[in-house]
C-alpha cells in the first residue's frame, strides 16, 4: 500500500535521491542552490510550493510530486499546476503515479481550484500513457524563452 504524506526537512536525503532521479530522467543539472531552494520551499508553508513524498509498505520513498497554484484569467478560482511528478524506476507501472496524482488533485478540489494540469515531454510514452487514463488533452503547443540565458529555441 502506497502512503503519501507531505515533504517534511526529515526526506531530505530521501528527497534528494528521487529529485536526482527526475533531473537524469529530463537530462538537467541544476545546480546545489536552486535545488536547496527548491526543498526550501517545499517545507515552507507559507512559500505558495506544494511537495509530497509517496511510500511504500516497507516505508521507501519510491515517488515525489510538486505543486503550485496561481491565478487565471479565465476563472474566478485558481488553477492547480503540478510542476514535478517521478517515480521510482523500479516501481512504475504500480500505482504510485496515479496516487501522487489523486493526492494532488484532492488537495486542489479542496482548495477550490478551478483545474488541475501538468506538462510531460512527448517521447515519455510511459507517463503518457497514465496521463491519457487520467486527464484529457488540452491541445495546447508549449513555448517558452529562457529569460536566464535569453534562448528563445
Amino acid at each position: 500500500m502506497t502512503t503519501i504524506a507531505p515533504i517534511t526537512t526529515e526526506d531530505r536525503a530521501e528527497w534528494d535521491d528521487l529529485w536526482s532521479g527526475y533531473l537524469s530522467f529530463y537530462e538537467e543539472a541544476l545546480d546545489p542552490a536552486t535545488t536547496d531552494a527548491t526543498f526550501e520551499r517545499l517545507i515552507d508553508a507559507d512559500s505558495g510550493f506544494h511537495g509530497a513524498l509517496a511510500r511504500d509498505e516497507s516505508g521507501t520513498a519510491v515517488g515525489i510530486v510538486h505543486w503550485l497554484t496561481h491565478p487565471s484569467t479565465w476563472a474566478t478560482t485558481d488553477y492547480c499546476y503540478l510542476e514535478d511528478l517521478f517515480v521510482a524506476p523500479g516501481v512504475r507501472g504500480g500505482g504510485v503515479g496515479r496516487a501522487l496524482i489523486a493526492h494532488v488533485r484532492a488537495w486542489a478540489e479542496q482548495q477550490g481550484a478551478a483545474k488541475l494540469y501538468w506538462l510531460t515531454a512527448e517521447t515519455n510514452t510511459t507517463a503518457r500513457g497514465l496521463y491519457d487514463r487520467l486527464a484529457a488533452r488540452s491541445g495546447m503547443i508549449h513555448y517558452e524563452i529562457d529569460l536566464e540565458t535569453g534562448t528563445e529555441a
